[in-house]
């Protein structure tokens, strides 16, 4: 799946069907590949955003995010905040490898597949970290 694809969608609770809010980013594991939780943005009048833990997802479809009702409120993933979106892509020398315009991932796993950038794409599998500055990848 492509985040452009689920950016925006609702995210509800499987049991009781409540709208907890809009799918706004993806907080990344990038050594590991992964995403780690997914970043929700709050209702109309709650501005707020929240982390649900990618434990917590239930399943993801072309409509909705369905996470599971009994999971701990979560404390979002330690560390700062990087939206990857938009961010450059740099390699392990620190060649430029573009910007970030999309990642397609696994909605099941979690699992980062590839990332679509405006120079190509990068296998999720070269991921070594992400920063303020840039998702930095593995030379190849």
């Amino acid at each position: 799946m492509r985040f452009s694809e689920a950016r925006g969608l609702p995210v509800v609770t499987l049991g009781e069907a409540r709208e907890l809010g809009v799918l706004h980013s993806l907080a990344l594991d990038a050594a590991a590949g992964r995403i780690t939780h997914l970043r929700v943005a709050g209702l109309r009048g709650r501005r707020k955003e929240t982390a649900v833990a990618w434990r917590a997802l239930h399943a993801m479809g072309p409509d909705a995010v369905l996470v599971v009702s009994d999971v701990p409120p979560d404390p979002g993933p330690p560390g700062p905040r990087h939206e990857v979106l938009g961010l450059r892509v740099l390699s392990e020398e620190g060649e430029e490898r573009g910007t970030v315009q999309d990642l397609v991932f696994d909605p099941a796993t979690g699992r980062i597949d590839k990332v679509v950038t405006t120079l190509g794409e990068v296998g999720g599998d070269r991921l070594l970290g992400l920063g303020d500055y840039a998702l930095v990848v593995r030379s190849g």
